[in-house]
Parts: C-alpha cells; sequence; structure tokens
C-alpha cells in the first residue's frame, strides 16, 4: 500500500506560502501522492491553485484532488483548468470529484446548490468531450492543447448515485475521513458497484486519514472547524484523528487490511515539521 500526505490548503488561515515548500519536501521524504481538499467558503487555498503549486514545486510525486468540488464551477472553464495542471505535471494528476454538500460553496451565479446532481451528470460528458479536443467557445477552438489526455478521475460519497457514476467514469473511489473502521463498508460498495457495471479489476481505493502530531489540540480543533457544519460528522473525524506514532501506524495497518491501495494522512495543521514527523514514522 501506498502512502501519501495531503497539502494544508484547507486548514483555516493556512500561510499559502508553505505549499511549494510543503510539496518538495514531501516529494524527498518519499511519499506517493499529494492531496488537496476542497471548499470556496473557507479561508483556505483553492485546491487547483494547490495543486498547480505543487505540480511547479515536484517532478515525480502523484497529484490528487480528495475531493474538488465540480458543480461549483462551469464545466468547460474546470475541465481546461484540469488539463493544465495536468499538463504542467507531466500527466502526475488524479482528480477526485464529488457533487459538494454545503450551499454556501456554489457562490458562482447560475451554479447553485440546487440541481447540482443532474448538473454534475452533465458535467462529466463535458469534461471527457473537452480533453478530447472538442471545440468549445461557438466551436471555434478547442481548449487544450493537443495530446492532453483523458485525466483519470476518482468518486468520494457512498450513495448509490456517486458509486454508479465512480463505477461508469472513474478508475477508483475515496473513502470518508472517518476511522478506518467505518471504511470497510464504503470500500466493499464501491468494489459491488464496479462489478454490478461490468467493469474489470477492481476499483482503485484510497483512504483518508486525518493526522497531527505537534500542536494536537491546535490539530484537532482546525478539524472540528473544518466539518463543523455536520457535528456528528466532525466528532467521528476528530475521533479517528492520528495524534501519536502508534496511532499512525494503526491507521495505515487497518488500511492495508481493508485493501486499500493508498491512504493519504492529511494535516491538521501547516507547520512544515509535521511532515517530517510523518514521515519518521511511516519510512
Amino acid at each position: 500500500m501506498k502512502i501519501g500526505i495531503g497539502l494544508p490548503n484547507q486548514v483555516r488561515n493556512v500561510n499559502p506560502a508553505v505549499i511549494p515548500a510543503w510539496a518538495a519536501r514531501a516529494e524527498q521524504a518519499g511519499f506517493s501522492t499529494l492531496g488537496t481538499f476542497g471548499r470556496i467558503a473557507y479561508p483556505g487555498v483553492m485546491d487547483t491553485v494547490a495543486l498547480a503549486t505543487a505540480a511547479g514545486a515536484t517532478r515525480t510525486v502523484g497529484l490528487l484532488s480528495a475531493v474538488l468540488l465540480g458543480p461549483v464551477w462551469p464545466a468547460t472553464l474546470l475541465a481546461k483548468e484540469i488539463a493544465s495542471i495536468d499538463g504542467v505535471s507531466g500527466g502526475r494528476l488524479t482528480v477526485g470529484v464529488g457533487v459538494g454538500l454545503r450551499e454556501d460553496d456554489f457562490v458562482a451565479d447560475g451554479f447553485g446548490a440546487r440541481g447540482r446532481g443532474r448538473r454534475f451528470d452533465r458535467d462529466l460528458e463535458i469534461y471527457r468531450d473537452v480533453w478530447r479536443g472538442a471545440n468549445v467557445g461557438g466551436d471555434l477552438n478547442p481548449a487544450v492543447p493537443q495530446g492532453t489526455r483523458e485525466v483519470p478521475l476518482m468518486f468520494g460519497a457512498a450513495s448509490p448515485v456517486a458509486l454508479e457514476r465512480m463505477a461508469r467514469w472513474g478508475e477508483g473511489y475515496i473513502g470518508p475521513a472517518v476511522p478506518a473502521s467505518m471504511v470497510a463498508q464504503p470500500f466493499e460498495a464501491a468494489r459491488a458497484a464496479w462489478r454490478d457495471a461490468g467493469r474489470e479489476g477492481s476499483p482503485r481505493l484510497v483512504g483518508l486519514a486525518y493526522f497531527t502530531l505537534g500542536d494536537t489540540e491546535l490539530g484537532r480543533a482546525n478539524i472540528d472547524d473544518y466539518y463543523s457544519v455536520t457535528p456528528e460528522y466532525a466528532g467521528l473525524v476528530v475521533s479517528g484523528t492520528a495524534t501519536t506514532a502508534d496511532t499512525v501506524r494503526e491507521a495505515a495497518k487497518q488500511y492495508d487490511e481493508l485493501g486499500a491501495d493508498e491512504v493519504i494522512f492529511i494535516p491538521g495543521t501547516d507547520e512544515l515539521a509535521e511532515l517530517a514527523r510523518l514521515a519518521d514514522i511511516v519510512f
């Protein structure tokens, strides 16, 4: 099982200047993937910006949005943004994408929360067409350079509709950031949806695990704040946060036993020393 690390782009009041240094050090430390987390109505750094920054600061590490809110964007613009990040990274991007939950994240006129599921299904078609070089803007030009690839998609959430999208459009499933013991059922539901859709092999399965090893009080408070719109869920996420070497190792062990292909450890603070603390434990 691979072990990745999240960028701190959605830590409340993150210092944006830490992101390129974090990305470079994560690659040097040997993490497999850099993950980002997306909300609009929150004082962080846009996930697309964080991914582009990480692409420029690194050469080999994978990039993953876990997950980006698709329907808050005009589909053609987001498809071009994604293709651009993937292109400058040399084809290292995988896009985890979902419909979103909080209504306050839908800030663009004409792209509200209502009808977001139906809009998202249409958007997925548009992403593919744009990446395949379809003309846009009155059929004058394609939006992307020749040779642009179809960027791999992954999906979160465990509703039947979300899992059907994953099996139709995606290469895998990103689990919820709850204790690993609670992720067995969503992982199995993803495998079942994959089989039901007639897909060969198995979906790529990625687990998410929060950690805070330095200022654990601040880290747990930041995590609780991020999920505060759903207090019960926030409590589950905080309860599963790894705060010691033993709990980090236990989270990794549990995800390995669940058959995860990768686990992304998500930081609770933007302190650069957290990256080294985690690397010392998992490598």
